[in-house]
């Protein structure tokens, strides 16, 4: 009896324990890391030598230093449907950017998202741009060019399907144009290098970035932990993350064979609800390369494409994708293979998916996620009826023989060995199987943990409204409501089951209700709610199996 109810609990021990122990991986000490220097396996394009003046340009030969006679720096703005952005002409890249559908946090619903900016502690933006050893490009190693543009504002118009923002840099007879394209409705964002030859004949590669600080700890739930940092992933080396000690880790692609060329793939930033990804041509191969820059504590993670070569007076081409914004599962897994698994399920995607699908079905039903929890849940404990069952009646009969068992303790006082076979003697005699309340519960743990996994990633539940005084579900009851039913409702089941004959044990299982409480009074509204939802059910269907096996001779 006494593993019965240890191995109960265990599950929801277990996890609490997959979140403790993510949370000491991002948030436990850790050495200090040592300023490295780029590694020497991918050549660091020649954009990242003016923000890293240690890193070495050796392996690169620049161009002439660009004229003075160039246009003043300025950004151009640009707004969309869903994006409002900032790209800056020196160099082109996105310095800012803002979600126009989702709110900064609860407390500023009217203020857009930052996902990009230029702030010292949540610096994050995205660079792309051409490198070359021998012909002329926009980067140099002494400072980038400025690009040229015909206007400073661009807005997506009413019943228009995409625009297009044209950046151009020109030396002697070479002209390089970087065009930005953007959709209706659309999180991606085409991003174009068209070189012209000129006279001579051109050779260089196109490098893709995402630079951000180190985000600031302070900042983060430390009961809820989600993994911010980067992420690689190709057909053979399939979904890989790298924190930020790791992308300042000159040997860390090397040690993990992720610094060859890889076909397809990707790599992105990704951060709780949202993320910013590099997407190339499916077809090409590209090299990945990180580093970190200690003059601005700033981590890079990027892409080399190949070396192209375009005969004098051709032209040619570079494109990738740009993605930025929520992390929609049915959106990413349309853009590239495996962007959905920025979604970060872990380990249990496979069961993860079907229980997010069934999610969003009971939403479209009811358009409510709080009532789209509860109905998953119903269907969750419909599912797993029978095994439950099968453990309430074991635990139902457990307590039904609980005063035998007592007397049995009063009869053997420390005599372990002879309280054992007196047990199982009486285990077999009323034909209980003293594991069988417990077994079933075992099987369904993957299934909660994957179910908790879908609650807490899924950018559908950030600012969730359900009713009455839970007007958002990724938050934390702001008045402690549900924590407070869900303690309830555990001290209920814990009078169903069976009591310890052990008094230590018994002490432990009356505060485990009261550590609970507190414990879930962090965590968002939308989680409480399902655990709530499962306990009520739980209550009910083991109150009537115990009704019904007590009333048995």
């Amino acid at each position: 009896m006494e593993n019965q109810r240890t191995l109960l609990y265990m599950s929801l021990f277990f996890i609490l324990f997959l979140i403790w122990d993510a949370w000491q991986k991002d948030y436990a000490p850790k050495p200090a890391v040592v300023a490295e220097q780029p590694s020497t396996s991918v050549a660091a394009p020649a954009s990242t030598a003016l923000d890293t003046p240690e890193a070495s340009s050796s392996t690169m030969v620049m161009t002439p230093s660009i004229a003075s006679t160039q246009s003043p720096r300025k950004t151009v703005k640009v707004v969309t449907d869903l994006l409002d952005l900032e790209i800056d002409t020196q160099g082109g890249d996105v310095s800012k950017l803002l979600l126009r559908k989702y709110p900064q946090d609860a407390e500023n619903l009217d203020v857009p998202f930052e996902l990009f900016g230029s702030h010292d502690k949540h610096f994050h933006i995205a660079q792309s741009g051409l490198v070359s050893k021998t012909s002329p490009v926009p980067d140099n190693q002494n400072q980038h060019a400025i690009y040229e543009t015909t206007q400073d504002q661009y807005r997506l118009a009413e019943g228009q399907d995409s625009l297009q923002v044209t950046l151009v840099w020109q030396q002697n007879d070479v002209k390089v144009q970087k065009i930005y394209t953007f959709h209706r409705n659309s999180y991606v964002i085409d991003v174009e290098h068209v070189v012209n030859a000129g006279t001579n004949v051109w050779s260089g590669q196109q490098y893709r970035q995402l630079k951000r600080a180190r985000p600031d700890k302070d900042s983060e739930s430390m009961f809820i932990y989600t993994y911010t940092g980067g992420v690689i992933y190709n057909e053979e080396a399939k979904y890989k993350k790298i924190d930020f000690d790791d992308l300042g880790d000159q040997d860390f692609l090397k040690e993990k064979n992720l610094d060859k060329n890889m076909t397809g793939g990707w790599t992105a930033m990704i951060q709780h609800y949202f993320l910013a990804a590099w997407v190339p041509d499916q077809k090409e191969s590209n090299k990945p390369y990180t580093f970190h820059i200690p003059l601005d504590n700033h981590y890079v993670l990027g892409l080399m494409s190949p070396l192209q070569t375009i005969n004098a007076g051709e032209q040619g081409r570079f494109h990738s994708q740009l993605v930025v914004g929520p992390k929609l599962q049915d959106s990413l897994q349309n853009v590239a293979p495996g962007l959905e698994l920025t979604i970060d399920y872990g380990v249990l995607t496979i069961l993860a998916k079907p229980l997010f699908w069934l999610l969003k079905f009971f939403h479209t039903m009811f358009d409510n996620w709080g009532w789209a929890i509860i109905f998953l849940t119903i269907s969750v404990k419909v599912l797993f009826y029978k095994l439950s069952e099968t453990s309430y009646r074991s635990m139902a009969r457990m307590r039904k023989i609980a005063p035998r068992l007592q007397t049995l303790k009063e009869r053997f006082g420390d005599d372990r060995q002879a309280m054992s076979q007196a047990m199982m003697k009486m285990y077999k005699e009323e034909k209980i199987n003293p594991l069988g309340g417990c077994l079933p519960i075992l099987v369904q743990i993957p299934v909660f943990i994957a179910l908790y996994w879908v609650l807490l990633e899924s950018v559908e539940m950030r600012n969730a409204p359900f009713a009455l005084w839970i007007t958002n579900l990724s938050i934390k009851d702001p008045y402690f409501i549900l924590p407070l039913i869900m303690g309830v409702s555990m001290f209920v089941q814990q009078k169903l089951n069976p009591a310890p004959i052990d008094p230590m044990q018994q002490k432990i299982f009356q505060i485990m209700p009261i550590m609970f409480t507190v414990f879930f009074a962090f965590f968002p509204a939308g989680l409480v709610l399902y655990w709530v939802v499962n306990n009520l059910l739980s209550i009910a269907q083991q109150w009537m199996i115990t009704r019904r096996i007590e009333a048995e001779k």
